[in-house]
C-alpha cells in the first residue's frame, strides 16, 4: 500500500495517528536540522517536517528536489499556532517523518509546477503532462468532470438513455470538412470521423429510443480559433413527440441547475430571455450576444432619408443601414483613442466610422460629420440615441450585416473598456426563428444556414416553393456571455419535406440518395416528430472556469495549426502502412528549376 491517505484529507481529527502519504514534492525548505517539504497530490498539499533525529528520512529530504515523487510514513501534529496556514484545507496539521523513500526522481521541470511562470503556451502544450500537475488545470479539468456527471445524473432522472453511436461512419457534407479515414478492406473507399452524430440520433428516434443523449466527441477539420478544437465534446441530445418549447424549457432547467451546482458563487440571470435572431441582430449585431452589459445599437435611417451627407445617404440609396452606438462618458477620447474604434469599424469590413463627441460642460460638439448635416439632424440623432453629456457616439452607414459586424465589434471593445462586464454573471439568451437558408452568391444556390435536417416553422411551408429565403427554421442556440454554447433545431421528420429541402440545397436526386438514402428510407417506417440540441461542452466549462481558451479546459489539446506539440501529431507514416491501406502521396508541384534536385532524389518530375 503506497498510501493510507491523500495528502488532502488530513485534518484535526487525525492528530496522533501515523498515516502514509505519497506524492511531488512541491515545495522545499532546508532549515539544516529541519527540512519542511510541502508534499502533494491531486487532492491537495501536506507539509512533511523531517527531522535530524529521524537521519534516514532526514538524508531522503535533504536528497529531494522538486517533483521528486517520496512515500512518506510519519505521525500526524498539530502546526504550532504561527504556522497554521489558513489558505490550505490541511494547514493546522502537519506530519512529523518517521519514514521516507524516493519512488522516483526527476529532472529540473522546464516550467513551474508550483507556480504560474508566465511562459509560452508552446512550451505548455509541448509538456502538457507537467502543465496538468498545475493547480489551475486541476481545477479546471475538476470542474469540467463536475459538469459531465451533473449532465449524466440530471438526464438519467428524466428518462434519457446514454448510447453510444460509432467513430467511424459515413462521409457527408454538413459544412466543414470531414476527418477521413482510410478503408484497408476496402481499396479506395473511407470512413469519415463524424462531425457529430446528428444521423445517428435521429435514427434512433426512429427506432423508438425517445430520449437519448451522450457525452459525444466530434471531429471537425476546419480552422482554429480560441473556442475551437478539430476534435471536441458535446452534450448530444434528442427527443422524440416534442415541440421546440419542450427542449427549450428542458435545458434550460438543466442549465440553471448545474451553474447553481458547480459554480453557486457566480451570479445567474433568470428565466433565460428570448430573441429573434432578427432582434438579436438588430440589437446587438450578433445572434451570440452578450447581454451582462445594456450597450445596444440603434436605427437612424428614418431620420436621415433627404440627409445632404452623402455617406449616409448613398447607403441607405443602395439598401443599407445607418446605425449607431453610444459609449457613456468616452466624449474626452483623444483622437487616437478613436481612430483605434475606427480600425476595429474596418475590421468589422466598415469603410469608416462617423463619431460625435458631447462635451460633458455643454460646449461645442465635436464630429467628423456634424458640419455635413441638415439643420436639427444632429440633435434628432442624439435624441434618438440618448445622448448626454459626456458621451461618445458611434455611428457606421454600410450594408446590414457589415453594419452588424462593425458596430458588434465596438460594443464589445468598449464593453471592455468601460469594465462593463461582470466576469461573475452568468447571461444565457436563447436565440430563436433563424432564416432556414442564405444564398450562396458564388455557386447561385441555398445553403443551410443550421443543416439539411432543419424543420421549417409551419406557417412557412409554402414560403419553399415562393420565397425560401424569408423562410424560419425551427432552430434555437443557447448563448452565454457572447459565446454560443449549443445548438439545436426540430427535426424534418417526412420524406417528401426533407426531399424538398435536398432540392432547394442543389442536391440532385441521386447524390441524395448516394449519401442519404438511410434516412429518406428510414423516414418511410413511422418516424416520430423529434427535435434536439447539442451544448458544447468544452465552451461551456471554458466559461464556467473563466478561461479565454478551451485549451485551458481540455487535458490534451491542439494548437491552433491543429498539432499536437507533445506527441508531434500528425507525423509521416512508415511507406508500407501506406501501400497497405492503397494510398500514394502526390509530391507537391515544382518549378522547373528544381527538376535535377527531383531526379537527384529520386523524385518523378511533373
Amino acid at each position: 500500500m503506497f498510501r493510507s491517505h491523500t495528502c488532502g484529507e488530513l485534518r484535526d481529527e487525525h492528530i496522533g495517528t501515523e498515516v502514509t502519504l505519497a506524492g511531488w514534492v512541491h515545495r522545499r525548505r532546508d532549515h539544516g536540522e529541519l527540512i519542511f517539504i510541502d508534499l502533494r497530490d491531486r487532492y491537495g498539499i501536506t507539509q512533511v517536517v523531517f527531522d535530524s533525529l529521524t537521519a534516514a528520512a532526514h538524508k531522503v529530504a535533504e536528497e529531494a528536489r522538486s517533483e521528486y515523487v517520496l512515500q512518506v510514513r510519519g505521525r500526524v501534529r498539530p502546526r504550532p499556532a504561527e504556522a497554521v496556514n489558513p489558505d490550505l484545507a490541511t494547514g493546522s496539521v502537519e506530519l512529523e517523518a518517521l519514514e521516507a523513500s524516493v519512488l522516483n526522481p526527476a529532472r529540473t521541470t522546464p516550467l513551474y509546477i508550483s507556480k504560474e511562470g508566465g511562459e509560452d503556451e508552446a512550451l505548455r502544450l509541448k509538456y502538457r503532462y507537467l502543465d496538468l500537475r498545475r493547480e489551475r488545470m486541476q481545477r479546471n479539468l475538476i470542474l469540467r468532470h463536475r459538469m459531465i456527471k451533473f449532465m449524466r445524473d440530471f438526464l438519467d432522472r428524466e428518462g434519457f438513455l446514454e448510447i453510444e453511436t460509432p467513430i467511424l461512419i459515413k462521409s457527408t457534407p454538413e459544412g466543414a470538412r470531414d476527418y477521413l479515414v482510410p478503408a484497408r478492406l476496402h481499396p479506395g473507399k473511407f470512413y469519415a470521423l463524424p462531425q457529430s452524430p446528428q444521423q445517428l440520433k435521429q435514427l434512433l428516434m426512429v427506432a423508438g429510443y425517445d430520449k437519448y443523449f451522450q457525452i459525444a466527441r466530434c471531429f471537425r477539420d476546419e480552422d482554429q480559433r480560441a473556442d475551437r478544437q478539430p476534435e471536441f465534446t458535446q452534450l448530444d441530445m434528442e427527443m422524440s413527440f416534442v415541440d421546440q418549447e419542450d427542449v427549450l424549457q428542458l435545458i434550460e432547467r438543466l442549465f440553471i441547475a448545474l451553474c447553481r451546482a458547480v459554480v453557486p458563487h457566480k451570479t445567474l440571470s433568470t428565466p433565460f430571455p428570448r430573441l429573434t435572431y432578427q432582434e438579436a441582430i438588430e440589437r446587438y449585431g450578433s445572434d451570440k450576444p452578450d447581454l451582462r452589459y445594456d450597450l445596444e445599437l440603434v436605427r437612424l435611417d428614418d431620420l436621415l432619408g433627404d440627409t445632404p451627407f452623402q455617406v449616409f445617404r448613398g447607403a441607405l440609396e443602395q439598401g443599407g443601414q445607418v446605425k449607431g452606438l453610444r459609449a457613456p462618458g468616452c466624449a474626452s477620447y483623444s483622437r487616437k483613442q478613436i481612430d483605434e474604434l475606427a480600425e476595429l469599424a474596418r475590421i468589422g469590413g466598415a469603410r469608416g466610422l462617423a463619431w460625435a463627441a458631447l462635451p460633458a460642460d455643454g460646449g461645442e460638439v465635436r464630429s467628423s460629420f456634424a458640419r455635413n448635416l441638415a439643420p436639427g439632424e444632429l440633435q434628432a440623432i442624439v435624441e434618438r440615441m440618448g445622448g448626454q453629456p459626456g458621451d461618445l457616439l458611434l455611428i457606421v452607414a454600410d450594408q446590414p450585416a457589415v453594419v452588424a459586424a462593425a458596430l458588434d465589434r465596438l460594443r464589445r471593445e468598449l464593453a471592455s473598456r468601460l469594465g462593463l462586464i461582470d466576469p461573475n454573471r452568468l447571461s444565457f439568451a436563447w436565440i430563436v426563428d433563424f432564416p432556414m437558408f442564405e444564398w450562396n452568391a458564388d455557386e447561385q444556390r441555398w445553403d443551410a444556414v443550421h443543416h439539411p435536417f432543419t424543420a421549417p416553422r409551419d406557417e412557412d411551408l409554402p414560403l419553399l416553393d415562393s420565397d425560401p429565403g424569408r423562410a424560419r427554421a425551427k432552430a434555437y442556440d443557447i448563448v452565454l456571455n457572447g459565446y454560443e454554447a449549443g445548438g439545436g433545431s426540430i427535426r424534418i421528420h417526412r420524406r417528401d419535406i426533407q426531399q424538398k429541402i435536398f432540392d432547394l440545397l442543389g442536391i440532385s436526386r441521386e447524390t441524395a440518395m448516394a449519401q442519404f438514402g438511410h434516412m429518406l428510407e428510414a423516414f418511410e417506417y413511422g418516424a416520430p416528430p423529434h427535435g434536439g440540441i447539442a451544448p458544447g461542452i468544452d465552451r461551456l466549462a471554458m466559461i464556467l472556469a473563466d478561461e479565454h481558451t478551451i485549451r485551458e479546459v481540455m487535458a490534451f489539446p491542439k494548437t491552433q495549426q491543429a498539432v499536437d506539440l507533445m506527441t508531434n501529431a500528425p507525423s509521416p507514416v512508415d511507406e508500407r502502412q501506406l501501400e497497405e491501406l492503397h494510398i500514394a502521396l502526390r509530391r507537391p508541384l515544382l518549378h522547373s528549376s528544381t527538376e535535377p534536385l527531383c531526379e537527384a532524389a529520386g523524385w518523378g518530375v511533373t
